[in-house]
């Protein structure tokens, strides 16, 4: 971080400007830019509150992970919406055979279900199923390129959780606990390993789809960690984020200038309050200047060959989860240790525009060339042994439909699937087994609580370590839970 100024005493210009109206008018003709403001806005919710931080790291600093680790960066594909198991990975030829008759009522005890009135059927997939590669993982034809990578990647094929309704469920995946408050597993990451890039954020957050995910910002919230650990979203264009770019007949020396000021502002009033947000608002500062120069680079995309734009499927001028998969792999080669992709909808409830028979197929397709793209490219590169690709939602789709005008099916937290590639992972490993129905998992469950421990641990930490006083508690990702899943590691 560049803080010449702010070593010494401040010059007197500064100085005749630190408080009052005058310092207002400063300000305002320093013409300071935006996008700096809204960067720094988006970074400064307070953490006053926070005690004795064990292990800190920041963007643009590492810190050596407490043990050897097998990754040093990760890309979390989320499938907002919770992606259907059951017409995607698992095939159920039982679940088809007992078609429109009623569950048995003694596999719904003590279930838990959104929407499910009770007098629902079993819904039988209506996905055409083969088994592919040496680990004869199942995948029906609404993912034709996932057919690659069968055998490069790690299917967790039964996983649970705690939430059933999609805001706390993200938030559980994401947090380690339903309620809003707590720092994103990105935020952690950062906190616990800094981050390579020093002009880049850390911690990315890309989103695609017709909306946000439900839980919006929460997901990737610092929580009562230092708000520089923050994940920062960046649009998909040129200007990642509003108003980054210096007005008009500015040029660097000026903004240099400019941010110097402010920054021994900054810092004078971080002496005279002790307050450690003071910091994360010169950071704030800093790296918005830094970005004015590598985001147009970054989201230009230039420098890749038409055959990498195919291979994602990217269009030109055209948002989209493939663009945003190349960038999270451009992002990772800079040095960002944590970039996370949101990709809506797949809640297919049924009805008429959240329906098995036509948009499940759709979202399918938008995503199913460019998660495979990643993990070539990523492979091709020699990155993918160093990185930590996962794939999946919230939860997964019950055996049983919904009652509704067109096919769908409720939310379901016993039993689905996700998938992790690189990072140590074991290539071809199939873990999880649910039963004929698909209402449960009958062998080698995964909880989220485990798979955050096991891929923390990947990254060089012991989840249990990596904690936060606050409030007169030590907080972490996994809460009080979590178990390293040792059998799926190479």
């Amino acid at each position: 971080m560049r803080n010449s100024l702010a070593a010494q005493r401040l010059p007197a210009e500064v100085e005749r400007m630190v408080s009052g109206e005058n310092r207002r008018q400063w300000l305002r003709s320093a013409g300071l830019g935006i996008g700096t403001i809204a960067l720094s806005q988006l970074l400064q919710e307070s953490s006053r509150g926070s005690e004795s931080p064990r292990v800190e790291g920041a963007p643009g600093r590492v810190v050596p992970p407490p043990f050897p680790a097998k990754a040093k960066s990760v890309i979390f594909l989320f499938m907002a919406g919770g992606p259907s198991q059951l017409e995607l990975f698992q095939d159920k030829p039982t679940l088809r055979r007992l078609n429109g008759e009623a569950p048995p009522a003694s596999a719904l005890e003590g279930k838990r279900f959104a929407f499910l009135k009770g007098n629902e059927t079993l819904l039988g997939s209506r996905r055409t199923f083969r088994a592919y590669g040496e680990c004869g993982q199942t995948l029906s034809d609404l993912l034709p390129a996932h057919q690659r990578i069968v055998d490069k990647v790690c299917w967790l094929n039964g996983m649970q959780t705690n939430v059933f309704n999609h805001g706390p469920a993200k938030i559980f995946v994401n947090t380690g606990s339903p309620q809003p408050g707590r720092p994103s597993f990105g935020a952690w990451t950062t906190y616990g390993l800094g981050s390579e890039a020093n002009d880049l954020p850390g911690f990315v957050v890309l989103q695609s789809g017709p909306r946000g995910p439900r839980g919006g910002s929460s997901l990737w919230s610092s929580g009562f960690l230092p708000t520089t650990h923050q994940g920062v979203p960046l649009r998909d264009s040129a200007d990642p984020i509003l108003h980054l770019t210096s007005p008009s007949g500015r040029n660097r020396d000026d903004e240099r200038r400019y941010i110097d000021a402010v920054a021994a502002l900054n810092q004078a009033h971080g002496e005279a309050t002790r307050d450690p947000e003071i910091e994360t608002r010169i950071a704030a500062y800093e790296m918005a200047f830094r970005m004015q120069a590598r985001a147009p680079e970054l989201m230009g995309m230039t420098d890749e060959t038409q055959a990498t734009l195919d291979a994602y499927g990217v269009k030109a001028g055209q948002p989209s989860f493939a663009r945003n998969c190349l960038l999270a792999r451009r992002l990772v080669e800079r040095g960002v240790r944590f970039v996370q992709l949101y990709h809506t909808n797949w809640d297919h409830h049924g009805g008429s525009t959240e329906n098995l028979e036509k948009h499940l197929p759709e979202v399918s397709a938008q995503v199913d060339q460019p998660s495979v793209a990643l993990i070539e490219d990523l492979e091709r590169r020699g990155l993918l042994d160093e990185t930590l690709v996962i794939w999946g939602g919230e939860f997964g789709r019950t055996p049983m439909g919904e009652v509704r005008e067109n096919t769908g099916r409720d939310h379901h937290v016993d039993g689905y699937t996700m998938w992790v590639a690189g990072g140590g992972f074991k290539p071809g490993m199939r873990w999880g087994v649910t039963d004929d129905l698909g209402l449960g998992t009958v062998d080698q469950a995964v909880h989220v609580h485990d798979l955050q421990a096991t891929l923390l641990h990947q990254l060089g930490i012991d989840h249990e370590q990596l904690t936060y006083r606050f409030q007169g508690r030590d907080f972490r990702l996994t809460d009080i839970h979590g178990s390293v899943v040792r059998r799926v590691l190479a």
